[in-house]
């Protein structure tokens, strides 16, 4: 096992990105509890909370000590996992009912949102990676985070502000997938699984915001809710399909070994099998129940195989150090 040394050492060169094994965890505790494996939901739900909590100090030290390196490093797409994960954390910790804590998280991330999303967007350029996606994701985030508030809490403005995030979500899919690489499906170290996440969190955002209108609230008339229902399982049948053709694309061209970016492949699966539940939870469509269930167990076995790699890695720079 690697020393606290090791874990120092391996901490001070983590990229951006790493941000992503909170959403990673986060989300795997949201789909165990939807399950009703509580007990295992509630564990790696405290390890998301470490580690967010190690990412938010190493967030706020940055910008006080190192503002240079904390403005390059806020330029990189992988930046907005910290407002990702934040909503992530936060909508796990709704459905604890802590719902002030979780008011907390999504105004914390509204506040970083813009200013990252802004400074991410203005360095895009051409066949970017994978992670060009994370502005659609997220977008997303807190539009699931403010929907599942605007239930919880009975509050028809979070929901119709959730509404607004979901469209202008998908308007920066649409962006973010002009400047993807294709090429990355075959050569990606990890993060071009996004490309499905991204759908997989619009479905989730889809299906908790047709979950507020069914809570006693009046939001939108039977039309609106009927586009909102035929989007959201168009994002799924999409989500299914990307999830399907990126298996595919690792079986036909295998990248074996750790990489950092490998957690932004767990999200997605996670994220898959939460939207997969939702909707089959929304729609009554109990048959969809299993293949998310399926889903979901494959992601937490990914989980522990990036994890085990992780701490590999971190022990081994910390004895090349």
């Amino acid at each position: 096992m690697p020393g606290i040394s090791d874990l120092r050492a391996w901490w001070a060169g983590r990229s951006p990105a790493a941000g992503a094994a909170v959403m990673a965890t986060g989300i795997l505790s949201v789909g165990l509890h939807m399950t009703g494996d509580e007990a295992v939901s509630r564990v790696v739900l405290a390890l998301a909370c470490v580690a967010w909590a190690a990412l938010a100090a190493e967030f706020a030290l940055r910008l006080v000590g190192e503002r240079q390196r904390w403005a390059t490093e806020a330029e990189s797409p992988g930046a907005l996992t910290s407002v990702a994960a934040t909503t992530v954390l936060g909508t796990r910790i709704s459905a604890l009912g802590l719902q002030t804590l979780a008011e907390a998280l999504l105004a914390l991330a509204a506040l970083l949102w813009p200013v990252l999303l802004f400074m991410v967007v203005r360095r895009w350029g051409p066949r970017m990676p994978g992670a060009v996606f994370l502005c659609c994701v997220a977008t997303e985030g807190i539009a699931v985070l403010a929907a599942t508030l605007a239930e919880a809490e009975r509050a028809a403005w979070l929901a119709h502000t959730a509404l607004v995030l979901f469209w202008l979500g998908l308007v920066l899919y649409g962006l973010a997938l002009v400047h993807f690489d294709a090429r990355q499906v075959l050569e990606g170290p990890g993060d071009h699984w996004i490309a499905g996440g991204a759908l997989a969190i619009s479905a989730l955002a889809g299906a908790n915001l047709l979950i507020a209108g069914d809570s006693g609230m009046y939001l939108w008339n039977d039309d609106d809710r009927g586009v909102l229902r035929t989007v959201t399982v168009a994002l799924l049948v999409l989500d299914l399909g990307c999830y399907v053709v990126l298996l595919a694309a690792e079986a036909a061209r295998p990248r074996p070994g750790y990489h950092v970016l490998r957690w932004a492949t767990v999200f997605p699966m996670g994220m898959t099998a939460v939207a997969t539940l939702s909707v089959a939870t929304v729609f009554s469509v109990p048959w969809l129940d299993w293949p998310g269930r399926v889903l979901l167990w494959a992601a937490v076995a990914v989980w522990l195989a990036v994890a085990a790699g992780a701490l590999l890695a971190a022990r081994a720079d910390g004895r090349g150090g």
